[in-house]
């Protein structure tokens, strides 16, 4: 029988936990953390997920900004809106909310954020700094993970793990941080144009699924007592549902959950976590100062 890895649950507590720091701050008349983000354009998933990080800031007292920009707004606006954030003193951490229109380079984008405000963990001085074992503001979805493992006593260190996706934002900084000294395991980086990506996988003792390909792990690449995190949100159509669509991971969550030992759903896994990764990389910055 496996475990469901909640991740809403254990995202709640962790707000809990930062909340209570918040108040410690505010009765000692510290700096209360400021979190900003810029949404570009309309994309509904990006909407939902800026409007709960607004509503998780609520929760554990931090200030907030949600600064929405059009999609036609040209690059060098929002570098302008991006320095300006910059040099906010107020504004302690901030995030672009990626994907963003195709007219805006994603790299000059991150590059253009001070790496001391760096939300979102992806700048190359905080990569570069992960990649040293030095603290730094890690990449949220990696981060959400790392955390998930650890407070369900997931013991990685010596184990076979396989990541499925190679991105910057996932598959490659997991696989960083699964395999720093403390996490100690052995990791495996597969993507596609990975020969019998079926083989790699069926012998890992932690599967994560980060390709954006809906229900692609099916129960015969997973072996008996493996630990399988979906980190896939694809949107389906779903005529029975009120909104006509709903969300699945990159695992066909029926058929391999009877074969694990944990497994995360979609949703309710991973997302909430990637959330608090953003309220933890705050907290982290307005200590500094």
């Amino acid at each position: 029988m496996y475990t469901l890895i909640d991740g809403k649950s254990t995202a709640s507590l962790i707000k809990e936990e930062i909340a209570g720091e918040v108040r410690k701050r505010a009765a000692k008349g510290l700096k209360i953390p400021h979190l900003a983000a810029i949404l570009v354009g309309d994309n509904g998933s990006s909407e939902t997920y800026v409007n709960n990080k607004v509503k998780d800031c609520a929760e554990v007292g931090f200030k907030s900004t949600l600064i929405r920009m059009k999609a036609e707004t040209k690059e060098a606006e929002l570098l302008e809106k991006i320095r300006s954030l910059n040099e906010d003193p107020d504004v302690d951490g901030f995030i672009v909310q990626l994907p963003l229109p195709g007219h805006i380079s994603e790299t000059r984008v991150i590059e253009a954020i001070d790496p001391e405000k760096d939300a979102d963990g992806f700048h190359p001085v905080n990569i570069g700094r992960m990649v040293t074992g030095i603290e730094s503001y890690l990449p949220a979805t990696p981060y959400g993970i790392v955390e998930l493992l650890k407070r369900y006593n997931i013991v990685t260190s010596g184990r076979e793990c396989v990541i499925i996706g190679r991105s910057n934002i996932v598959g490659r900084p997991l696989s960083i941080l699964l395999s720093l000294k403390g996490m100690d395991a052995t990791v495996t980086l597969v993507h596609s144009r990975t020969k019998d990506i079926r083989d790699h996988v069926l012998r890992a003792d932690i599967v994560v699924a980060a390709m954006g390909s809906p229900r692609f792990v099916t129960a015969d690449m997973i072996k008996e007592g493996a630990v399988v995190i979906d980190v896939g949100t694809t949107r389906v159509p779903a005529p029975e549902t009120r909104s006509g669509w709903k969300l699945v991971g990159d695992v066909d969550f029926n058929s391999v959950a009877p074969r694990c030992s944990y497994i995360t759903p979609v949703p309710g896994g991973v997302g909430p976590m990637t959330r608090v990764a953003l309220l933890r990389n705050t907290l982290m910055a307005v200590r500094k100062r």
